[in-house]
């Protein structure tokens, strides 16, 4: 398959661009489905297209702007929670406020002095005590989480109707 990623002038460049291309995994399994095949659980997994667009968007904007930003939200407190779509809750919405994050963090890691700025991670068990991360490793971290759940939305787009990657890269132009 061909690159999604242009050209970059530097290493932030890079990384916003490497970020916006696994974005896109997700943006196109969505692609001429209706609201009931995107909230559809057609595999083993409780996992819905709808759903892992909503988790792409909120954990991005947690380790942007809760984590590296320290500015405390009103984030998922239930991780739970995070995996069913709340009443209302449509894909027309999650894909905008995909790209309002997408743009807001552009605009965040845009504005940093380095990619070396740090923050201390929160406390919790999977994280050795007193951590600290990067700008750089936040980037590398959401390129890893939105291509795994790229990788899961194109399995479970597949299941709903046969359609693969490849014909929704086609059909989408990128």
């Amino acid at each position: 398959m061909p690159t999604l990623v242009n050209a970059e002038t530097d290493e932030r460049d890079a990384l916003l661009s490497f970020l916006d291309a696994q974005r896109g995994g997700l943006r196109r399994a969505v692609l001429g489905l209706t609201e009931e095949q995107a909230a559809a659980t057609p595999t083993a997994s409780s996992l819905s297209l709808a759903v892992l667009l909503r988790h792409a968007a909120r954990t991005e904007r947690y380790w942007i702007v809760e984590q590296l930003m320290g500015r405390a939200e009103d984030g998922p407190k239930d991780w739970a929670e995070e995996y069913r779509l709340g009443e209302g809750e449509t894909v027309e919405h999650w894909l905008k406020e995909f790209e309002r994050v997408a743009a807001e963090t552009e605009e965040i890691v845009r504005s940093l002095p380095s990619l070396d700025v740090d923050f201390p991670l929160p406390q919790a068990p999977w994280f050795p005590p007193n951590s600290r991360r990067t700008a750089r490793w936040v980037l590398l971290h959401l390129i890893q989480e939105q291509g795994r759940h790229a990788g899961h939305a194109d399995i479970i787009r597949e299941t709903i109707d046969g359609r693969t990657a490849f014909e929704l890269v086609a059909q989408a132009g990128a």
